[in-house]
């Protein structure tokens, strides 16, 4: 039976999940960069040697965001950073707060229809600590016009950061 290791987190309330082979690292929350006019969905980017990494909210992205958040609230948020979220390179998940690092067996999934869920985000269910968790696809977290423009953003925000390199 293949085994699969899940990394669980909280987005509002909601227990979702994504494939631990997906992510490339969880870190506390940074100091980020917001330009003006960036999308709602994009919380900012951070600075990551060198390389400009945008975050998206997932509570926005989904609908759910809280109305107002404690400052310390926001203080133990995480960053779940992956390849493959979008097109120029390396991109990270805010969320409220990453749960545990479970193993599952892929028989205990319990498999979600597309269309059941936006874009078909949601590729199953499973069951942790007396909880419904929502594992979501990476692949269709964005819509690809969404991923277009998450690269051009990304693309703007790596030349900021580059100008401000110091020559060695």
């Amino acid at each position: 039976m293949a085994s699969l290791q899940i990394i669980v987190f909280d987005v509002s309330g909601i227990a979702c999940a994504l494939r631990r082979s997906h992510v490339r690292e969880l870190l506390p929350l940074p100091h980020l960069s917001r330009p003006p006019a960036l999308p709602r969905p994009v919380a900012g980017f951070f600075n990551l040697g060198g390389t400009a990494v945008p975050v998206i909210r997932l509570d926005v992205l989904f609908g759910v965001e809280r109305e107002a958040e404690s400052r310390e609230a926001g203080l133990y948020r995480h960053l779940i950073l992956l390849d493959g979220l979008s097109p120029a390179g390396p991109a990270a998940l805010l969320v409220d707060r990453v749960l545990d690092v479970v193993d599952r067996h892929e028989a205990q999934l319990s498999p979600v229809r597309p269309e059941n869920s936006l874009n078909g985000c949601v590729e199953a269910e499973i069951e942790h600590g007396g909880r419904l968790v929502h594992l979501l696809s990476l692949e269709r977290i964005l819509f690809a016009e969404e991923k277009q423009a998450l690269a051009e953003l990304g693309r703007q925000a790596q030349t900021r950061l580059n100008e401000w390199t110091v020559p060695a």
